[in-house]
């Protein structure tokens, strides 16, 4: 698959070096390079490319002001070119596939064009779902019932109540309820908004019987609940922190920071 991208700075020499480390991923065809945002809004809506790495700092219209430009359309996938890093937040904000601080690192390029790759194969796995639901309705409304019945089954087989034995009591917690999860070797701190329980289990074992739409890991010992989310806050090195309904604050890690932009989307 090729992805049809779309380089978009006011600097000349930035454009050309991402344009140079570019040309090592065989899969990217640069189709336009613009040097404003309305340049960029322009091509955008005319060549539909599946990404866009975009500068944040440009006269006139900034790189979030494209995002926004060109909100009415099937947008393509944004990848934030920064020398600032107190854009990431709203880089997450915008569902930004990364962020890149200039000058752009190589190695991060890569795993950035990974996670596009990535991205795009479950946009066209979501659309060829949609495609044959829409196929079955039509000429087999039965089997689209069934279909949507067994994603239904799918769902149901996650823990929806916790049975908690701590200080020789044992307490009912509803799984919705739960804010995250913190571990402590082959325990578990189970947190909701007005508690903290025991649990003596591993993270392996517990995240297996939590629904993975609803509770995501965001640190080596951390799971939340992305329903309690509130607030993104930005830290140092590409980390942040996650501000929940009862005000605590769990920290993401870098190597699971997708996890953010998957959930602000």
């Amino acid at each position: 698959m090729t992805i049809r991208t779309i380089l978009v700075d006011d600097e000349k020499l930035a454009i050309q070096g991402l344009q140079l480390r570019l040309a090592k991923h065989e899969d990217v065809e640069i189709i336009d390079t613009c040097q404003n945002g309305r340049e960029a809004i322009r091509a955008i809506k005319t060549l539909r490319p599946d990404l866009v790495f975009l500068d944040i700092q440009m006269p006139g219209f900034d790189g979030f002001s494209v995002v926004q430009g060109v909100m009415e359309i099937d947008p393509p996938l944004f990848v934030f070119v920064t020398a600032y890093q107190e854009h990431a937040i709203r880089a997450f904000e915008a569902n930004a596939v990364n962020y890149l601080m200039k000058p752009v690192d190589e190695d991060k390029l890569a795993d950035t064009i990974e996670r596009v790759r990535n991205r795009l194969a479950e946009k066209k796995s979501t659309e060829e779902a949609e495609k044959l639901m829409n196929v079955l309705s039509e000429v087999a409304p039965g089997a689209a019932e069934e279909f949507t019945q067994s994603e239904d089954d799918a769902a149901s087989r996650y823990e929806k109540l916790l049975n908690i034995k701590d200080r020789g009591q044992i307490f009912r917690v509803e799984v919705h309820t739960i804010e995250h999860i913190e571990a402590a070797g082959d325990y578990m701190c189970i947190y909701t908004g007005d508690n903290s329980l025991i649990l003596r289990e591993t993270m392996k074992d517990l995240e297996r019987r939590l629904d993975p739409r609803k509770f995501q890991r965001v640190h080596r010992s951390t799971i939340v609940n992305l329903d309690q989310v509130r607030q993104v806050k930005p830290h140092t090195n590409g980390e942040c922190f996650l501000v929940l309904d009862s005000g605590a604050e769990v920290k993401v890690s870098r190597s699971y920071r997708d996890v953010v932009a998957r959930f602000v989307h």
